[in-house]
């Protein structure tokens, strides 16, 4: 079986860069057109640019804040006009926070809420009747390790995270026998850039010499000897949203080096 039937079309949110466009690289270089969304709209334009002309296959930006249902409304209907329809989706748009849970307020929780809780909840509602109409949709949505165990300074981000979990388990059951699947691929600690924007803030906050010691403390939980790369987190994505994995669905797979194992 070939993994992606001919005229696929992709929709993922977090697609200028980090997981998201490695992922849209992948299904690219398939021949699925995508359309990437990002709420920086120079960026997600050039990133759109920057993979038609690496892999040949048609791809469009799209600008778009998913925690806004008129926005999403929108970035559904310029990704219908531009392709027809959308079979592939994947949520990888997310913000972190790196604060004490005590040190934190209500409208730091309620931003956080409403990127990586509401906006993967407006995009499915959106997303989901087209596919359940076509009897055929591929779902994968970014979680993170934190919302599995828990994890020190990222509480609210974790509980936002197991919502997500939560959601896509609970909708896997509903849709399932429209020929839909929706998983959760939970990473951890990924070199995107996200994540460099987050460290270079530690390392302002902590100076050199407590930072490097936190580094070196990081890696140590760590089996593989490494924190991961975008690609490693979009070969399992790619696999999931790909014909080959239409028996996998509700599952939770973390990409991790190692770092938890449930």
């Amino acid at each position: 079986m070939e993994p992606f039937a001919k005229d696929r079309v992709a929709l993922i949110t977090g697609g200028a860069r980090g997981i998201g466009y490695a992922s849209a690289r992948n299904l690219s270089r398939e021949g699925v057109r995508v359309a990437i969304v990002d709420i920086n709209g120079d960026r997600v334009k050039e990133s759109a640019h920057k993979l038609t002309e690496e892999t040949g296959t048609p791809a469009i930006g799209i600008q778009a804040d998913i925690s806004l249902e008129s926005d999403v409304a929108g970035m559904v209907a310029e990704a219908n006009a531009a392709f027809g329809k959308i079979d592939i989706f994947l949520n990888s748009a997310a913000i972190l926070a790196d604060n004490l849970f005590l040190d934190s307020t209500p409208a730091e929780w309620d931003r956080m809420f409403k990127i990586c809780l509401t906006g993967p909840m407006l995009c499915l509602r959106a997303i989901l009747p087209g596919m359940v109409e076509r009897n055929y949709g591929r779902v994968v949505c970014m979680a993170s390790d934190s919302a599995r165990l828990g994890q020190a300074r990222l509480s609210y981000y974790a509980a936002a995270k197991g919502g997500v979990i939560a959601l896509v388990k609970s909708v896997a059951q509903e849709v399932g026998r429209s020929g839909i699947t929706l998983n959760v691929v939970s990473p951890g600690a990924t070199n995107t850039e996200l994540r460099q924007e987050r460290e270079a803030s530690m390392l302002k906050q902590m100076g050199p010499e407590k930072y490097d010691r936190r580094v070196k403390t990081v890696l140590k939980m760590y089996p593989a000897g490494r924190i991961g790369e975008p690609e490693d987190a979009a070969a399992m994505i790619t696999f999931l949203l790909s014909d080959q994995a239409s028996w996998v669905t509700g599952q939770v797979i973390s990409v991790n080096g190692g770092f938890v194992m449930v």
